[in-house]
């Protein structure tokens, strides 16, 4: 409730060093501030910063905590944690909600503890469930039933008239207890000091404290341009007829808290009140996230690590009906005792029951990936391969070294997966189950095509600058490249362009759902991330995407459809009717030679991953005559082995045309098999250990880097000179040492 005395309430004060909040560094020579309302690019096609920059700036800047709060979301959350725990700094996580009742409403909500970040996601929520996909209606309703451990900031517009004061008054009624502030920010307009006159009076009337902010949308004020762009993209018009819907200048970057102390020099109070709610949300952090595995997979009366043995054991005399041999009994045990160590039980256990439903309606299923080598998988159905038959670490698959959940990937007939994922709604509900976001980021032609197009740039050339500079990643564009489409090297807006293009390059643009990540929790999964409707009818989405899960230690489970399933099972299905014969993935005849004699002519049409023109052009020259041989076939064809300059190599060395040596025998144990050519991310992981000194954790972080090459194309480049620098010092040369770097980063 207000206080008798509103002045009272906004009375200015400095706080002096002992009476700062904890965990909050400021420069000493200056009184305390905390940036609160700070927009990433999650704030698609608003925000021109990514969370690492806001983050990075923010750390040069001398803050030590920062609030995003990107509107109507919590996508960026994940990574400006991540960010700010490598800056050093706190994330003050919060949303800036866009009210649609009443229109036009907007306030910034910051959570104080666990319990109530649970209810900012569960409002996002209802917010975004009642909407098509990307969009959200919340009302103060909404706000109103949900608004207990948050605080606020009411954002208010450029003009202020008595209706803007009476939902002011409802915000206080819902915000009670000294939870809502009122932003005031200097725009450097002609207005500016009318303004912030106009705030003082509503502040006095309602008894609501101004806070400082700069409302920032950028790191850098030389990010304004790209704003500008982005904009007039949001608003599907052009630099030129925007007009009054860009900002009239670069002053919404992040600035030091030296320069906001010295733009509110007479409101301190304005300066302190950002301490206190930085203060009051120091009890929250995105590290207090714990996620619970779901427990109907497990009987009433066994723990989840008795229940897998009983399934794998159960499994094991299925498929070994002659006794489980040794090797296999050995992997069981071995694996069993890791995923009781690091309490994944409950995760195998639930790709079993989706496995074992799909079995159940005759859906074909198989769990691909790492997985393919694990004798529990095999054992529970989720493959079909005989990990005898193959040789692969399943601390590929886990390891405590990673500490992080595994990953399987289970292809389902592409005909039926939908049942698969609406039996998955139906058993853990919608509020614990939903499937990951997929970030759709910038890339070459789509960053040229939108930046071309907002700066003016007549259609055909955008066209024809997509189409030729689309996948230039080398740096500058060479003026002869431009005068080849005819045009002007020197002409400013076009080197304008192609500077946005690139400065745009990797941004997100808008949510899209993953293929078939699933995540299911214990709890309500709706009170740890949004949840959102999908285009696709009876789908929703969780707004963070597999990076976000990974980094959060949360369980994914990847349903994906495979076209070529539903091929093999009317085959079977045909074979069966025809010739009697009942066929299942795990009884084909193997290692059949006329199928590689087929193989090597490259009579491959439909033959599943090696029918394309390119793979039947090398299958005469590599010759493959077992399954490892195409397991190298597959992986060499592709444009990073070729650009990494593996292919020619490998295919001299296999055919005896060229003589190589391993420079060490570890480095012999780690490419023996590929001929000393790096083709797996394993190798590459294991020779940054082995030649390198990576500890295992580096090793990963590179093999993530290889992995996120779509989103974070220069991630890649900064293991470059640890990988080299640690095998120059390991004794290997420095040719070795670089062209091992061109064919990882291949």
């Amino acid at each position: 409730m207000p206080d008798s005395d509103p002045k009272a309430r906004v009375h200015p004060f400095r706080l002096g060093a002992s009476e700062r909040p904890s965990g909050i560094h400021c420069p000493s020579s200056s009184p305390a501030f905390v940036e609160l309302l700070t927009r990433s690019n999650y704030t698609f096609l608003t925000g021109a910063s990514h969370p690492e920059e806001l983050f990075t700036e923010g750390a040069a800047l001398g803050y030590g905590a920062l609030g995003i709060a990107d509107t109507n979301t919590l996508a960026g959350v994940v990574r400006a944690h991540c960010a700010a725990k490598d800056a050093g700094l706190r994330c003050i996580v919060g949303s800036r909600l866009r009210m649609t009742d009443p229109a036009g409403l907007e306030i910034a909500v910051y959570p104080t503890d666990r319990a109530a970040y649970g209810r900012l996601c569960r409002l996002l929520t209802v917010g975004k469930r009642r909407a098509p996909k990307g969009e959200c209606r919340i009302t103060l309703g909404d706000v109103a039933q949900l608004a207990v451990g948050l605080v606020a900031i009411a954002i208010p517009p450029s003009v202020i008239d008595a209706g803007y004061e009476h939902w002011l008054h409802q915000l206080h009624e819902v915000f009670d207890d000294d939870r809502l502030s009122l932003a005031a920010s200097i725009g450097f307009g002609a207005s500016d000091a009318e303004h912030m006159d106009t705030l003082d009076a509503l502040s006095r009337r309602t008894g609501i404290p101004l806070v400082a902010t700069n409302d920032v949308l950028y790191h850098a004020p030389q990010r304004r341009p790209l704003q500008d762009v982005i904009t007039c993209i949001r608003l599907g018009t052009t630099i030129d007829a925007a007009g009054y819907a860009l900002h009239a200048n670069a002053e919404h970057h992040l600035k030091s808290p030296e320069e906001v102390v010295r733009l509110f020099r007479t409101r301190p109070h304005t300066l302190a009140r950002s301490l206190i709610i930085a203060q009051r949300t120091s009890g929250f952090t995105l590290d207090q996230l714990r996620y619970e595995y779901p427990d109907e997979v497990c009987p009433e009366g066994m723990t989840p690590d008795q229940h897998l043995r009983s399934l794998t054991e159960e499994g094991a005399r299925w498929h070994y009906l002659h006794g489980v041999p040794d090797s296999v009994r050995e992997k069981m045990e071995h694996e069993l005792a890791l995923i009781a160590d690091l309490k994944y039980a409950p995760y195998f256990l639930t790709v079993h029951d989706i496995v074992r439903f799909a079995r159940s309606r005759g859906i074909l299923c198989q769990g691909r990936g790492a997985a393919a080598n694990s004798a529990v998988c095999y054992c529970l159905g989720v493959t079909s391969v005989d990990p005898n038959r193959i040789n692969l670490l399943f601390e590929r698959f886990i390891s405590r070294e990673r500490n992080e959940p595994p990953d399987i990937d289970i292809d389902f007939e592409h005909e039926r997966r939908e049942e698969v994922l609406q039996y998955i709604y139906r058993k853990y509900g919608r509020e614990r189950a939903a499937l990951t976001a997929e970030v759709i980021s910038y890339r070459g032609k789509s960053a040229i095509r939108d930046v071309g197009k907002a700066m003016g740039l007549s259609l055909d050339c955008v066209d024809s600058l997509a189409k030729t500079l689309g996948w230039w990643d080398k740096g500058e564009i060479p003026a002869d490249r431009l005068r080849e489409l005819g045009l002007n090297p020197d002409d400013r807006t076009l080197r304008l362009v192609l500077t946005l293009a690139d400065q745009i390059h990797g941004f997100p643009r808008h949510l899209s759902q993953h293929v078939g990540g699933f995540v299911i929790t214990r709890g309500p999964l709706c009170e740890s991330v949004p949840i959102e409707n999908a285009a696709m009818d009876d789908r929703t989405i969780i707004e963070w995407d597999k990076d976000d899960i990974d980094a959060m230690g949360m369980l994914k489970v990847d349903c994906l459809g495979l076209g070529m399933l539903t091929c093999i099972r009317k085959c079977f299905e045909l074979v069966k009717h025809h010739h009697g014969h009942d066929l299942t993935l795990a009884n084909v005849p193997q290692e059949d030679p006329a199928v590689y004699d087929m193989i090597c002519r490259a009579d491959t049409i439909g033959v599943f991953q090696i029918e394309s023109r390119a793979q039947m052009s090398m299958l005469p020259r590599l010759k493959p005559r077992t399954f490892y041989d195409l397991v190298i076939e597959v992986a060499i064809v592709r444009p990073g082995p070729i650009q990494g300059d593996m292919v020619h190599p490998y295919l001299r060395r296999r055919n005896g045309e060229e003589q190589f040596s391993f420079p060490s025998r570890e480095v012999e144990k780690v490419l023996g098999r590929t001929l000393g050519v790096p083709l797996f991310q394993e190798q590459a992981m294991a020779m940054a250990i082995v030649a390198a000194g990576f500890s295992p954790g580096d090793a990963d972080k590179l093999r993530r880097a290889m992995a996120a090459w779509k989103r974070k194309g220069d991630l890649i480049y900064r293991f470059g000179k640890q990988l080299i620098d640690g095998m120059l010092k390991n004794g290997y040369t420095l040719d070795f040492a670089q062209r091992c770097f061109e064919q990882i980063k291949g």
